[in-house]
């Protein structure tokens, strides 16, 4: 991860964290022990929290401890314990908050009020959860400024467009070993995510239908060369099914009913919402565990019995089931967070309670490592170049 590793550098000589308590809940993968190890060469004390239970790495959590990063994470945790977990990181009265999925943020607002006078600012990582944020700004009740670190114009083109969509099919051959070639890949939603699963999932030989709620981003299936149909469409021709929403009960019950034997429910959004289990449940029997993180549901149906295969307990598949997006990927991705707190720690103090975008200029910084990195040289413009390109005439 070299981009990061330039910013670890430059961080260990000018200490921007220093005397900074920075409150994470973020997966905990070897990649994220990168980005940690960043913030603590910039001198932030950190303190660590998982944001998926399936997707903790325990030896990482363990080598994070060794460093003396407060780290609370053990994998397959239920319920009650993520919350505390979030909790302990929200006790030691974090500086920065840095989320992936709004879990800190929203614990904050609802239940650990007490806690909010410590917080200058916070990064949000998903687009999820920046859904949640902005939910909060529309209540007017967000209380600090918060930086959409998915909408950066990096993240969007590395993590979204290429990363996430290719860990997610990644996963689903893992876990399957399913031959997507002459499937049929239904895919929810057509968003930056969405649309990358899409072009994969065709591009090794799927016929892909695509379900929206958005006109434009409908249209743009359709422009892309997709057809676009409702679920309630799609629900009896689908072999594979993939929802990359942020919205919840995207395949329910009557979906469930209407599928074929054999179909394979995955998602690739943040929280375990868009595909209903409890009407997953009702629709059939206790699931049966049939392969690692693939559970099989009986669906019955007059005359029709049938078996559905859930990947990852419908969290999201390509951390719960598979490796997550690569190095490289993340690489980009969490040297715009590592900036990005940096830049807060600088201006939250000058900034009103909001959801900011992520400044050009780390869009631009990260993307001139990455570029070096790879030895990758840039044309300069002429003196006449520049002045042409700021005049008004020919």
């Amino acid at each position: 991860m070299p981009v990061l590793g330039s910013v670890r550098e430059r961080f260990s000589r000018e200490r921007p964290f220093r005397d900074m308590r920075i409150g994470c809940c973020l997966h905990v993968t070897a990649e994220t022990a990168v980005l940690i190890g960043a913030l603590l060469a910039g001198g932030a004390e950190v303190f660590l929290a998982a944001s998926n239970p399936l997707s903790t790495n325990d030896a990482v959590a363990r080598h994070l401890s060794d460093l003396g990063v407060a780290t609370y994470a053990r994998h397959g945790e239920g319920p009650t314990d993520l919350l505390a977990n979030v909790d302990a990181v929200l006790d030691s009265r974090p500086a920065l908050t840095v989320d992936d999925g709004c879990d800190l943020l929203a614990r904050l607002h609802v239940d650990r009020r007490d806690r909010l006078e410590c917080v200058l600012g916070g990064t949000e990582d998903t687009t999820t959860g920046a859904l949640r944020l902005r939910g909060l700004v529309a209540a007017g009740a967000l209380e600090y400024p918060v930086l959409a670190v998915s909408n950066s114009t990096v993240r969007l083109l590395a993590d979204n467009r290429h990363g996430a969509a290719q860990s997610t099919i990644a996963a689903i051959l893992r876990t399957t070993n399913t031959l997507v070639a002459g499937s049929t890949v239904v895919v929810a939603g057509y968003g930056n995510c969405g649309k990358a699963i899409a072009d994969i999932a065709r591009g090794i030989g799927a016929t892909v239908l695509v379900t929206e709620v958005q006109p434009l981003q409908a249209l743009a299936a359709i422009l892309d060369g997709h057809r676009v149909v409702s679920m309630d469409e799609a629900a009896p021709k689908g072999d594979i099914f993939i929802t990359a929403t942020g919205n919840r009960d995207v395949l329910s019950e009557r979906h469930f009913k209407a599928m074929r034997d054999g179909a394979v429910l995955a998602n690739a959004g943040q929280f375990d919402l868009e595909i209903d289990l409890e009407g997953l449940e009702s629709a059939g029997a206790r699931p049966r565990r049939v392969r690692p993180m693939v559970d099989e549901y009986a669906i019955r149906v007059p005359g029709a019995d049938k078996r559905l295969l859930l990947l990852a307990e419908g969290r999201v598949v390509n951390l719960a089931a598979g490796e997550g997006n690569p190095p490289d990927v993340m690489d980009l991705a969490f040297a715009v967070q590592a900036l990005s707190c940096e830049w807060l720690a600088r201006q939250a103090p000058e900034l009103g309670a909001g959801v900011y975008d992520v400044p050009g200029e780390i869009d631009t910084a990260v993307a001139r490592l990455k570029l070096g990195a790879l030895g990758v040289s840039l044309d300069r413009l002429t003196a006449e170049q520049s002045a042409y390109l700021e005049s008004w005439g020919r």
